[in-house]
């Protein structure tokens, strides 16, 4: 076949065409944007090709944080890898605005530093300002916070915080021995949480597994904490807040509040959890506030329903006089917290403590709208009987066991 210019022409750009595919997609990870240049498409950021060094030692902060900013600043779909291995790093600032839509993808073991004065009193992995993220993956993330415990004067960082994220989801991932809280979640909204596994031992302190706070249209789902502290906690000015499917214990329950603590909360509003399992916890579902505040703060339209105990102390607890620095004088003051139209529905199992439902109320505003519909819980121990202490509670108790049928 003769060579014309038309031949050598095709073939020239052929050849452009595939070594240019193979040439991107070996150095993908090391894309970043520059000026003038079109933004790349579905680029992958490898943080091992970035100077990330897969021994669980090796500071490699900078690796995974110059993986996010390469891919922060591209438009369209940008993914961020940590792969299998073990990555030790300090604080990692994953804020936005993103130019596109970034996952986070973690299959490797990321242990977070212990040289807390790094941390300058903030979190160790904050995404912030964010529309659009994903994290997602089969790896863990080991605050390694038995080592700091201990420290209870230090302000410890929290392993993995949402603020200002719109259209998030944190899905798949392993949470273990959080220095503070393992997921925090604040004036967020749109964020799901799904399939996370989050473990810290039974006398582990402030470890809560999920904080919501000033958030709204948040999901947990089908999760398996286990902490020293709540499960899970929704604090002020949460709302549409949905929690389901979740296996919680040991650790302190599932909780609303605590409320009232400081000065202009916002209200909480329409919280559902349903169709959880709570095993030897030290409270069951619960909603905590402090009796006097410095500004009124109302709890209202709170679902309780499909829940099974096991050997759970406190199942069911409203407590109005919660008091953890256990030494809270009587203000008398004016204002308080509101409770009012909460739902315990078909709450099943068992007590390790006689009073299996508390609805402990404020002297000054009690609780109303309250409703134990089909609440069938049964003390296990033998020195006792099953009972209920229901202290300026209004409401209705509907099919529910007699001894606890309070209302």
């Amino acid at each position: 076949m003769a060579v014309t210019m038309d031949n050598v022409i095709r073939f020239m750009f052929i050849l452009s065409v595939v070594y240019g595919a193979a040439y991107a997609k070996k150095s993908e990870a090391k894309v970043a944007s520059a000026p003038g240049l079109a933004a790349a498409v579905n680029t992958v950021f490898d943080i091992t090709e970035l100077g990330a060094v897969a021994d669980g030692k090796t500071d490699s902060t900078k690796a995974v944080q110059d993986a996010w900013d390469a891919a922060c600043g591209l438009a369209g779909s940008q993914k961020v890898v940590i792969p299998k291995g073990e990555f030790m790093t300090g604080p990692l600032n994953f804020s936005g605005p993103c130019k596109g839509y970034v996952t986070v993808q973690i299959d490797g073991t990321m242990f977070g530093s212990n040289d807390i004065p790094k941390y300058n009193k903030g979190n160790w992995i904050e995404i912030l300002h964010i529309d659009n993220v994903l994290v997602n993956g089969s790896g863990t993330l080991d605050g390694q916070g038995a080592a700091v415990w201990k420290d209870e004067c230090k302000i410890l960082p929290n392993t993995l915080v949402l603020d200002y994220v719109k259209n998030g989801t944190v899905s798949g991932l392993k949470l273990v021995n959080a220095k503070f809280f393992h997921i925090n979640v604040y004036m967020s909204k749109g964020v799901t949480i799904k399939n996370v596994t989050i473990t810290a031992v039974a006398n582990s302190p402030n470890t809560d597994g999920v904080h919501i706070g000033d958030s709204s249209e948040i999901s947990v789902s089908d999760a398996t904490i286990a902490t020293g502290d709540d499960c899970i906690s929704v604090g002020p000015g949460s709302s549409r807040i949905s929690i389901q499917g979740i296996t919680c214990g040991p650790g302190q329950g599932i909780s609303v509040g605590c409320l009232g603590r400081f000065k202009d909360e916002k209200d909480v509003t329409d919280v559902t959890v349903r169709d959880c399992v709570l095993r030897n916890t030290s409270n069951g579902v619960r909603i905590k506030s402090y009796e006097d505040v410095l500004s009124p703060i109302t709890a209202s339209r709170l679902t309780f329903e499909n829940i099974r105990m096991d050997g759970v102390a406190n199942p069911v607890i409203v407590d109005q006089k919660y008091c953890p620095e256990k030494d809270c004088p009587e203000k008398k003051g004016s204002k308080t917290v509101t409770i009012k139209n909460v739902t315990f529905r078909n709450i099943t199992g068992t007590s390790n403590t006689p009073e299996a439902v508390s609805l402990l109320c404020s002297d000054q505003l009690p609780c109303s709208g309250m409703e134990l519909l089909d609440v069938n819980l049964k003390y296990d121990g033998k020195d006792n009987k099953t009972m209920a202490v229901c202290t300026n509670a209004k409401g209705i108790s509907k099919g529910s066991l007699q001894a606890l049928a309070c209302l």
